[in-house]
Order: C-alpha cells, then sequence, then structure tokens
C-alpha cells in the first residue's frame, strides 16, 4: 500500500490502547512518518502527562499549538498541543465573550459540578475541538494520543451518553457534529495499539469489539509494539558458533550464551503465539514495530519506528485502508 495513501484515508487518528504499551510512542512515530511523506502534522495529547514532547527533545505541551520538529526539505512539520476540558471551555466562552464567566467557572470548581451532573461533558469539549481544528485545516494528518484503552471508550462513548441525556441546544449539537466526525471514516480512525503479550491481545480485541459495535468508528490496522526480531541460528551450539567465527570463548560465555539464546527462543515462540491469536481473534491487518533496547526514547529513536512504520504500510497486501469489521 502507498504511505501517502494511508495517511491521507482519514484526517484525524486516534491513537488508543491499554496503558504501558507505547500509545505515545506510536502517536509521536505516526506523526513523524506522516512529516516523511511530505505532509504536515499535529500531534494532541488528552493527559497532560503523556510525556509526548520529550520523544522530540521538546519541553512540555501547553495548550498553545507548538512545534515539535520543523520542516526540511520534503520532509513536513509535526506541531504539538494539550487539549484540557477546561482549557477548551475558557475558548469557547472567551470566543463567544463570555471572558469573565469563563474564568470564574474554572477558579471556583463549577465545571467539575458541571461534570458531575451531565457524565461526559468534559470529553465532549476535547473533542469537540478536535473536530474544530478538524474542519479548520488545522493540518494534513490530526494524531490524537488518545485515554488508556478503558478510558479510551468511555471517552468515545461519550458522545452517544450525552445525545441521550441532552435533546436540544448547543450541547446537543456539538455531540452530533462529533459523532459525525468519530463515525465518518474519511475524517476519522482508530488505530489500537498492543504488545505480543496475553493481557494487551486481550484488552486490545475487547477494545476493538466495543468500538466498532458501541461507537461506530472505524478501526485501521492495530499496531503491535515491542516485537522482537526474529534471530537465526540460536540453536547453534556456542562452541561451535565460536568455531566457525574463528573467535574464542571466555570462561563461563558457553553457559551465559546458551542461557541467552534459550531465552530469546522461548520470547521469539510466545510472542508468535501471541501474535497469531490476535490475528485469529481481531482479523484486521497488523503492523508490527520492533522492540528498541534503549532505557529511554530518543528523537532518534521515533525515527527508526517511523521508518519501521512505513515498511510495514507499504508491505499491506490490501490496497483498502480499511478492513472488515471484526467478526464476532
Amino acid at each position: 500500500m502507498d504511505p501517502g495513501q494511508f495517511l491521507r484515508a482519514s484526517r484525524v487518528v486516534i491513537v488508543a490502547g491499554k496503558g504501558g504499551v507505547g500509545k505515545t510512542t506510536v502517536s509521536a512515530a505516526l506523526a513523524r512518518m506522516a512529516a516523511r511523506q511530505g505532509l504536515s502534522a499535529l500531534v494532541v495529547q488528552v493527559e497532560p502527562t503523556s510525556g509526548l514532547a520529550a520523544l522530540f527533545g521538546r519541553p512540555p505541551l501547553t495548550y498553545v499549538e507548538s512545534m515539535l520538529a520543523p520542516a526540511a526539505g520534503t520532509v513536513g512539520e509535526v506541531r504539538g498541543r494539550t487539549i484540557t476540558p477546561d482549557d477548551a471551555l475558557l475558548e469557547y466562552l472567551e470566543d463567544h465573550g463570555l471572558r469573565r464567566i469563563s474564568k470564574r467557572l474554572v477558579s471556583t470548581g463549577a465545571m467539575d459540578v458541571v461534570a458531575t451532573a451531565a457524565p461526559g461533558i468534559k470529553d465532549i469539549l476535547i473533542l469537540g475541538k478536535v473536530k474544530a481544528l478538524e474542519r479548520s485545516g488545522a493540518a494534513d494528518l490530526i494524531v490524537i494520543d488518545a485515554p488508556a484503552a478503558g478510558h479510551a471508550v468511555t471517552f468515545l462513548l461519550s458522545v452517544r451518553g450525552l445525545l441521550d441525556a441532552v435533546r436540544v441546544g448547543p450541547i446537543n449539537a456539538q455531540a452530533r457534529e462529533v459523532l459525525e466526525l468519530l463515525t465518518d471514516p474519511e475524517r476519522c480512525t482508530v488505530v489500537l495499539v498492543t504488545l505480543p503479550e496475553e493481557t494487551p491481545v486481550n484488552e486490545v480485541v475487547e477494545t476493538a469489539f466495543a468500538l466498532e459495535d458501541r461507537v461506530g468508528v472505524s478501526l485501521g490496522p492495530v499496531v503491535v509494539n515491542g516485537v522482537y526480531p526474529m534471530l537465526q541460528g540460536l540453536e547453534t551450539p556456542p562452541a561451535e558458533a565460536a568455531a566457525a567465527a574463528e573467535v574464542s570463548l571466555r570462561p563461563g560465555d558457553e553457559v551465559a550464551l546458551t542461557a541467552a539464546a534459550g531465552f530469546r527462543r522461548q520470547r521469539q515462540a510466545l510472542q508468535q503465539g501471541q501474535l497469531e491469536r490476535l490475528a485469529e481473534l481481531l482479523p484486521i491487518p497488523q503492523l508490527r514495530l520492533p522492540f528498541l533496547f534503549a532505557a529511554s526514547l530518543e528523537p532518534d529513536h521515533v525515527d527508526v519506528l517511523a521508518g519501521a512504520l512505513l515498511e510495514e504500510v507499504g508491505a499491506l497486501s490490501d490496497p483498502a485502508v480499511r478492513t472488515e469489521e471484526p467478526s464476532t
């Protein structure tokens, strides 16, 4: 598949997954991948502590849009921002000439009271701002670093809940417009992220069905993060491999190398089993990203993952970006 076609299929990509699977890293890599295709990308985090900006070597994001990676030659720019309910409400009220009221709402904690009385109102404020960004053409691709998987479902379901609770007025109109965005595959797609491990695979499958059945969003390929590269020759005895390479082993090396090879074979077998189980339970394409052996991720690592994403997308055989819905 042409990566450009993949990236232009939806103007908004919501990246969701269980906490700890690398959802934020995948969001950064996806934005960087778009930039390498000459597109402008805007990454939006809805949890201020996600650490997205650090992956680009930049200070923490705020509600004010900032540059994460400037354009260079044929490479597009990557910008970022945080969207919180309070900031979104402040902007909305100030744009409608209600600046004094907006400050009082936040300073007195009235926003929390409203959120308790109308569950989902905070989520709709965030999604409403995302909708406004999409409509304004803020970037060629808008990547949303969504909440962790469990909250991601309620985050997206909040729209339907508000439509049921509020039948008329501006909140109803906002919810309807947001729902139109979420359910239009040309405007919005959800990309789920997982690890090749049992619990994350179970959760990503459950999340996929919940999003399809209860929200009605379009699912893109599932990103499997942290996949160990398959190494060959692990069955070869260390002494034999050393002799073939014309090197000498020190005392204890053979025992350590045999143990390491055994661990790696076991790890590869376990992850392969989970990849096959995921394909069986969730019949949509997989984009597999390599495990990076680094204590902390730097901008160069994001570029490595962006390159891996490009290769994986290019290898997709189905010319259509979206695939069949998960079968129950």
